[in-house]
């Protein structure tokens, strides 16, 4: 028997705790930024040139005509909206004189009913408002026509704008399927790009976190592993068609799961010592065989009954609290695990599945 005490980590105070896990997700995202930042530069690779693509598969005259074809139409369309102005003004005009003309008209015929004659300078300002309207009139009509001309002009530019557009369009289809192609490939190089950089250091944080499960700079790695392992399934979601994804992340699950359960399978199967410890202790802490997880029935709870779950709403006799503790051992009757026996150094009464006795503190060293 050893009475050295074998040193264990110290839990910290709560706010020491908190601060750890706290900062422990901040690292997280910082490190998810920084992976953010390489991989948005790596995205910003210029990729394939569509109108040099395009290029190589339109003809270079049918271009130059659509746009000729372009060209004449704009300035058509000024044309006509001058050549519809200058209607617009003359179509006033003459609207005007007809009124003057129907004002003249309307005094020389009051001037017949008085009987008083008509001047020769109304004949004139009627005849004169006449030749005028009917000029305007002329000038309209020859705008109309010249109007037309240039609306039938329009028309048929855009018939012929309108054909080789349909030829062009057929000409763009195989250079939008090539376009397409290249555009995939370009995705594809990225996401070799960016993943190539991604799962190295996603593998060194797994392995590092399996190598130093224990270690006191785990939540370090934790931080990190965690970061780099959303940020490869991003960019896998961003590059890879969803029936291709999916069968990633399926697979990526099939293995995280299957590891879980290898892990879990030997943990009990073969359980390290700090886990049976704790095991041990929390079975203590319920009065409950920590093979067995029968109940311990020494002391005042000799002749009670209860579960891990109703082991705090028992009430315990205040009488007899203490057991007897010289040399006083106790197997479980259920397993016949040993639970209490004799410590070698003060002879009193000690949990036989941990580490230090309760009355000198002497370290079990035997199993």
């Amino acid at each position: 028997m050893n009475t050295s005490k074998t040193p264990t980590r110290p839990q910290g105070k709560w706010l020491h705790r908190l601060a750890i896990r706290l900062f422990t997700v901040v690292l997280a995202v910082l490190v998810y930024w920084v992976l953010g930042f390489v991989v948005d530069d790596i995205r910003a690779i210029d990729g394939p040139d569509y109108e040099a693509v395009e290029a190589r598969h339109l003809d270079a005259g049918l271009l130059a005509r659509q746009d000729a074809l372009g060209g004449e139409l704009a300035e058509l369309q000024a044309q006509i909206r001058h050549q519809s102005e200058k209607q617009r003004i003359v179509r006033d005009s003459a609207a005007s004189l007809q009124q003057t003309m129907n004002q003249l008209l309307e005094l020389q015929r009051l001037s017949l009913e008085k009987d008083q004659g008509v001047a020769e300078a109304g004949q004139d300002n009627i005849r004169n408002s006449l030749n005028l309207f009917l000029e305007q009139q002329k000038s309209y009509q020859n705008l109309s026509q010249e109007l037309a001309d240039l609306l039938e002009r329009q028309q048929g530019l855009q018939q012929e704008q309108a054909r080789l557009e349909q030829t062009l369009q057929r000409q763009r289809e195989p250079a939008q399927a090539e376009y397409a192609a290249l555009m995939q490939t370009h995705r594809f190089r990225l996401a070799l790009w960016q993943l190539g950089i991604l799962l190295p250091v996603l593998a060194v944080a797994a392995v590092l976190l399996v190598r130093q499960r224990g270690s006191l700079y785990f939540p370090l790695l934790l931080a990190w592993g965690g970061a780099t392992l959303l940020k490869v399934a991003m960019v896998a979601h961003e590059y890879f068609p969803s029936r291709y994804f999916k069968y990633l992340l399926i697979g990526g699950l099939l293995l995280a799961v299957a590891r879980l359960l290898v892990y879990f399978i030997r943990a009990v199967a073969f359980p390290q010592a700090r886990t049976l410890l704790n095991q041990y202790r929390e079975a203590y802490e319920r009065f409950l065989c920590p093979v067995c997880e029968y109940p311990i029935r020494t002391g005042p709870r000799r002749f009670l009954f209860w579960s891990r779950r109703t082991v705090h709403k028992v009430a315990v006799p205040c009488d007899g609290m203490h057991h007897a503790q010289e040399g006083e051992g106790h197997s479980c009757p259920a397993c016949g695990t040993t639970l209490f026996e004799p410590c070698p150094v003060c002879h009193k009464s000690r949990h036989a599945m941990l580490p230090y006795c309760e009355h000198c503190g002497a370290e079990k060293t035997g199993s």
